[in-house]
């Protein structure tokens, strides 16, 4: 009993001994928050579902160090409106923000501008690449092309006829369409593109590019968009129609998923929003605590922030009607802050 009684009390010190280490390395960690420091993810459109586990993700990575975060952006499809709200973001004094911009070439001034105060920028699914902004946060946009291409001659041929429809102007929309009708025309050179219209997230314009494209192209086989705004109302225009043809789009709505589970729509391509989130926030942290490493470089002569990321790829999900229901964002969020 003895010897059971020192093994224990032996056990309980190294324990409490551990336990003290971890508290130690815990309160001395650099991952850590000053009080009241804070993050700013910023959005347009800002009440579209998409953001709602993007943000998910940001505020987890931020509680884990101990920050405070703020959503943020415009209500509006508006590049001057979205400016606005980030440029009433800078004047909180963030430590960084986390931001989805619009449009690129816009966004470069007010970028420049805010690191130039010491505020620190990390973009997300869209990106500003010739602006100062330290990191890009994405899923692979020319992997989901290539994906999505593949995919639609699996399931009509690969002579067959398709549409895609797109929101020019958005980086990542931008590739996701460009890349898919490049890989088609390299690799499957008798898939006819017989239709591309602008329909600019808008679900009614979409309605209508849809059914016109129908109306001229019977045999349309497959439809292809960036975005999953646009194909609510594609979705409504084939239905309508009753015509046989394959809707495949990325990100994903609560309107889209019911669709994927009824069969209206064979698939989605959906980033990884939680983590986009996630790293989307210690990419921006470690910007605006890059003195924490010393990098085997020059930046130290040349003046530039050391923490460049060129591209972190948080990776895209496949949504079909079997696996529909781990995306019910209703589910997701019970029990979850969404502040």
């Amino acid at each position: 009993m003895r010897r059971l009684g020192i093994t224990g009390a032996l056990a309980s010190a190294a324990v409490a001994a551990m336990l003290t280490t971890a508290t130690t390395a815990s309160a001395e960690s650099k991952f850590q928050c000053e009080p009241g420091e804070t993050y700013i993810m910023n959005v347009m459109v800002s009440a579209h579902p998409y953001w709602v586990p993007v943000y998910q993700g940001f505020k987890q990575a931020a509680e884990a160090m101990g920050c405070e975060t703020i959503f943020s952006g415009t209500p509006d499809y508006d590049i001057t409106k979205q400016i606005a709200s980030f440029e009433q973001d800078l004047v909180k004094q963030p430590a960084g923000v986390l931001l989805h911009p619009m449009q690129s070439d816009p966004f470069i001034e007010p970028i420049d501008r805010a690191i130039d105060s010491g505020i620190e920028v990390v973009t997300f699914a869209a990106d500003s690449p010739k602006s100062k902004r330290s990191a890009y946060i994405t899923s692979d946009n020319l992997a989901e092309a290539r994906f999505a291409a593949e995919e639609i001659v699996k399931q009509i041929g690969d002579s067959a006829e398709y549409a895609v429809l797109e929101n020019p102007g958005q980086s990542n929309h931008d590739l996701r369409v460009t890349a898919l009708i490049s890989y088609m025309e390299q690799h499957y050179p008798n898939m006819k593109l017989v239709g591309r219209q602008a329909t600019n997230q808008d679900s009614n314009a979409a309605y209508r590019a849809t059914a016109s494209i129908l109306q001229a192209n019977p045999n349309l086989g497959a439809l292809w968009i960036p975005e999953a705004g646009s194909a609510e109302g594609a979705v409504a225009a084939v239905l309508e129609a009753k015509a046989d043809v394959l809707i495949m789009h990325a990100d994903v709505t609560p309107t889209t998923l019911e669709h994927i589970k009824a069969g209206n729509i064979h698939m989605a391509l959906n980033p990884n929003q939680g983590m986009q989130g996630f790293m989307g926030f210690v990419a921006t942290f470690m910007a605006a605590h890059s003195d924490m490493f010393d990098p085997f470089n020059d930046y130290k002569v040349s003046g530039y922030n050391p923490m460049q990321i060129p591209f972190v790829d948080n990776g895209f999900a496949v949504i079909t009607k079997d696996n529909a229901e781990s995306f019910d964002l209703n589910a997701y969020m019970q029990g979850r802050d969404p502040n």
